[in-house]
């Protein structure tokens, strides 16, 4: 069994990047509640579009508010 968690270690590798993200406390329960209520089927999945979305629409840094 060890050859097929070293496969797709090596797949996984070799196909994929890793992004780790961190939030503050009790945010990560709300994204996986808005990504269910929207039909997203995993909390990656919901990100992914969200960062494809922001890179589609140009979105920027917000100005900071006073």
């Amino acid at each position: 069994m060890g050859g097929k968690t070293a496969y797709k270690n090596a797949w996984i590798t070799e196909k994929l990047d890793r992004i780790n993200l961190t939030t503050p406390k009790g945010k990560k329960e709300a994204i996986d509640a808005y990504r269910k209520e929207h039909g997203f089927s995993s909390v990656n999945e919901f990100i992914n579009a969200a960062i494809d979305a922001a890179i589609e629409s140009g979105m920027t840094k917000a100005a900071p508010q006073d």
